[in-house]
């Protein structure tokens, strides 16, 4: 299985000014914008490690998702949410051809936590030996900034701002999450329940 993202968070839908003033850097100045770019890539950080923690995709765009087969051929539960659409699947045989299957064969189960993939009949189309399928779709909570919920924000603006602060900084342990951003992105992590493990 392989997530690619096809489409990158433009750098206008960045909260760059908000950034600056949770930072409390001086403004009026000739050189406002000379630090912009290093501003932009902590928010990114910030965005990918939320994204990576809670599996919800903040700011809509598009990716693309290849498997060898189906886990379940009753509905293919996506790996990341919450989806807006599903543009395309492509099957591709042993040799690499490949066919579009026709959106009518399919629907997507529009879910918070686990969106999947549903056949209009009794089972999604089959995966020919050695072939593989390909799923384009739109994720996303918000179009921009300015719709993410405020606590999701928050987060992230916190986030990058320990980025920011830390970032000469090589002790931290891996993972290492200030407790204001754990708390607030707690209630969208997803809970998996599997061999007895509560996450």
């Amino acid at each position: 299985m392989m997530l690619i993202e096809e489409t990158a968070i433009a750098d206008a839908a960045l909260p760059v000014d908000q950034f600056k003033a949770h930072l409390r850097l001086g403004s009026g100045f000739a050189e406002d914008d000379v630090q912009d770019e290093v501003l932009k890539s902590f928010l990114r950080a910030a965005i990918a490690a939320i994204e990576a923690r809670t599996g919800k995709v903040l700011i809509e765009r598009d990716f693309s998702w290849s498997l060898n087969g189906w886990r379940d051929t009753a509905g293919e539960v996506l790996p990341v949410a919450p989806i807006g659409s599903v543009d395309t699947v492509t099957m591709a045989d042993a040799s690499g051809t490949e066919t579009v299957v026709d959106a009518a064969a399919y629907r997507l189960e529009r879910d918070t936590q686990c969106p999947r993939l549903r056949p209009m009949g009794s089972c999604l189309p089959k995966v020919q030996t050695g072939g593989s399928v390909k799923i384009v779709f739109t994720a996303g909570m918000a179009a921009d900034w300015g719709g993410l919920p405020a606590d999701l924000g928050q987060a992230v603006l916190l986030l990058a701002a320990h980025y920011y602060e830390y970032r000469d900084e090589t002790a931290l342990g891996a993972g290492c999450m200030p407790f204001g951003v754990t708390s607030l992105i707690q209630r969208y992590r997803t809970v998996r329940f599997g061999a007895g493990v509560v996450q």
